[in-house]
């Protein structure tokens, strides 16, 4: 085990092993301060346990940065800003879910817990096996970098039009394998109909999110390889920017369609990031280039969505 993970990463095993250990306490706290089963949760307590996970995030950011070095501190930055930014798109996916499945508010934080710690054992899964990939074969890298650029053109490509996610085949095939009813009750994943056990609607809910965050890690799992190859620094960064997800999803959900510029912004992200994976051999772009060309997306994506969304407030303001 120890040569494992000594082949992915410079970080002992006990660093990893405390990390998990860490995050899971981390997650027993929340789940006991803000998850009370049967409440919605509030936009003050949204922001103040986003704000909590930020903290959490940079504070292990600058720790990790002193005790391992510049090159793999600002690795880890540009790793959670990628992920972050992407977590922030999958926010669409996820109130569309809850919109489809008619979950009510003061239950929707129960189904993104559980669906984080889904998000937690996928991507430790996929990052290693990465990582082990990366270790023995270096053509992996344009692969890599391949997926990313073919991924930024589909971003762009994209329309705004709403799909049926009942409709979906991750839902028909639920449907197929595990009797459903379409009644909630409480915050039950399972409830008895007839002497039958029977999936509600918070656990198709829970597992198309589950199949979502599967498909968006073929997407982030390489664009964090484009950063960093050390499995430790791709892991931590991944995780402590998806811990996050719940609470900013609170805080996001009644304006995140007012980022119009978050997808082109995205696909100005995964297509520099893949080209670079693409030219590695040729002209290697340093870690902290990388993350100021991200940086300066993220701001002109978000400040853009801004200023729009401010002028078109304005207008109807006029009109009216």
């Amino acid at each position: 085990m120890n040569q494992f993970m000594s082949d992915v990463s410079v970080v002992p095993s006990s660093l990893w092993i405390g990390f998990c250990i860490g995050v899971l306490v981390l997650l027993m706290i929340d789940l006991s301060l803000f998850g009370k089963a049967g409440h919605k949760m509030s936009r003050k307590a949204a922001l103040l346990e986003s704000g909590l996970w930020m903290t959490v995030a940079l504070s292990f950011n600058a720790w990790f940065a002193m005790a391992y070095g510049k090159e793999l501190g600002t690795e880890f930055l540009t790793g959670y800003l990628i992920e972050k930014s992407l977590s922030v798109d999958n926010l669409f996916v996820i109130l569309l879910v809850f919109s489809a499945f008619k979950i009510p508010a003061q239950y929707q934080h129960r189904v993104l817990f559980y669906g984080v710690l889904g998000a937690i054992v996928l991507r430790a899964i996929f990052i290693l096996i990465g990582a082990q990939l990366l270790h023995h074969f270096h053509w992996i890298l344009y692969v890599f970098g391949a997926i990313l650029v073919v991924t930024a053109i589909k971003f762009l490509m994209e329309t705004d039009e709403k799909t049926d996610v009942q409709e979906s085949w991750s839902t028909r095939l639920l449907k197929r394998i595990i009797p459903t009813t379409t009644t909630i009750s409480g915050n039950h994943f399972f409830v008895i109909e007839n002497g039958i056990r029977k999936a509600t609607p918070l656990f198709l809910a829970l597992a198309v999110i589950e199949v979502t965050d599967l498909i968006f890690a073929v997407d982030s799992i390489p664009a964090v390889f484009a950063v960093t190859q050390d499995a430790f620094v791709a892991f931590a960064s991944n995780i402590l920017a998806i811990l996050g997800l719940r609470a900013l999803y609170f805080v996001l959900a009644d304006w995140v369609a007012k980022l119009r510029y978050l997808k082109p912004g995205l696909a100005a992200i995964l297509g520099f990031i893949g080209m670079k994976m693409l030219l590695i051999d040729i002209y290697k772009i340093s870690s902290s280039v990388s993350l100021l060309v991200i940086m300066a997306i993220l701001v002109t994506a978000g400040l853009s969505s801004w200023y729009v969304a401010r002028i078109e407030e304005r207008k109807r303001q006029n009109n009216g």
